[in-house]
């Protein structure tokens, strides 16, 4: 099931969200216009000052996409994440955005409530409720019928048709296998090739497989981790070994067109390419952190453009003019530089080109 959204979603989400409707007012966009500007960012902590969001609300953005660790909870106290997520409410900033701009979002560890978390979280039924309360999830949204988060979305008519696929990369994930220490520069985990360790669970297997069939003209798997990245050690589709392979596999059996990949996690902006055993090449835009930034990169073999270890976020600009449509998929740093700029025609993510 996807969502159609629209001002009169927006009427329904004021009967869910009670508590957080006045300090994070919801706005959207017709829902027959065409996308050209879409902003997304993870990694904001809620007790730092946010001034990225003066850049993002300068660019203009029809969309953004929040990709999780959009606060840093990590508690059990659904008390503790509720003032968290007050506090990112009253950020000039993000109240900016959220009054201009139509905003949708995923969670990520943080804001699902343990760093690097999975399926074992104790509250996971109760940090999805604040979740949904938070981000104005209407009464009878779909989010609200099954377990976990996950959701898509579809935007602009017949012709130039965006949808964005939101996975729950938490609630149904296996846990992480671990070395005793780390061994740098990788992580602290390694990948896990047992056939039955997953990332999205047998149901929500079944709903992208479906989702993904569904006639888009760009569609963008918006995934709180990173899906390209081949990075030992740190967390990533490629911790799951079987579920990374379906995921790539479903593109070529399933003759998925369309796509690209944006991520966050990392605290640190970069652009990812695999081109190897894929019927087109798949680009994974990873912009981390609004707030959160690391001191060097993980390793990646697929990395073919990296930014600043600085604050920054993440922008598509579609052109659906003439002949050739493209994607221009970028990274804006807090300084104003746009550090990674890759333009990718639409006649690049066909499927037959290998």
């Amino acid at each position: 099931m996807t969502k159609e959204l629209g001002r009169r979603d927006v009427l329904k989400a004021g009967v869910a969200a009670t508590s957080f409707a006045a300090l994070s007012p919801a706005f959207a966009a017709p829902a027959d216009k065409a996308l050209t500007r879409i902003a997304f960012g993870s990694c904001a902590h809620q007790d730092k000052e946010q001034p990225i969001w003066d850049k993002v609300n300068a660019w203009e953005p029809e969309l953004f996409i929040f990709l999780g660790d959009n606060i840093y909870g990590d508690t059990q106290d659904m008390n503790v994440m509720r003032a968290k997520y007050t506090k990112l409410s009253e950020k000039p900033g993000y109240r900016t955005l959220r009054k201009a701009t139509q905003c949708i979002a995923t969670w990520d560890d943080h804001d699902y409530g343990v760093n690097d978390g999975g399926f074992e979280y104790p509250k996971k039924k109760e940090s999805k409720e604040l979740f949904l309360e938070f981000w104005n999830e209407p009464a009878d949204g779909f989010r609200r019928s099954h377990e976990g988060i996950y959701t898509s979305y579809f935007f602009g008519p017949k012709g130039r048709r965006v949808q964005v696929i939101l996975p729950d990369n938490r609630t149904f994930r296996t846990g992480l296998m671990g070395y005793t220490t780390p061994l740098p520069p990788s992580g602290p985990y390694l990948v896990n090739s047992d056939p039955k360790a997953t990332m999205l669970g047998a149901a929500q297997w079944e709903w992208l497989e479906a989702e993904l069939r569904k006639p888009a003209d760009l569609r963008i798997l918006a995934s709180s981790t990173q899906v390209v990245a081949d990075h030992p050690g740190h967390e990533a589709w490629c911790n799951f070994q079987a579920d990374h392979q379906r995921l790539l596999d479903l593109i070529d059996f399933a003759q998925v067109e369309n796509l690209i990949v944006i991520s966050g996690d990392t605290h640190y902006p970069e652009l990812s390419r695999l081109a190897e055993g894929m019927p087109y090449p798949l680009y994974d835009l990873t912009s981390s952190g609004l707030t959160e930034v690391w001191e060097s990169f993980g390793p990646n073999k697929n990395r073919i453009a990296q930014g600043p270890l600085a604050p920054n976020f993440g922008r598509l600009t579609i052109d659906w003019s003439g002949k050739e449509p493209s994607v221009l998929m970028e990274v804006q740093m807090l300084d104003g530089q746009v550090a990674i700029s890759h333009r990718v025609p639409f006649a690049e993510l066909k499927q037959g080109l290998r």
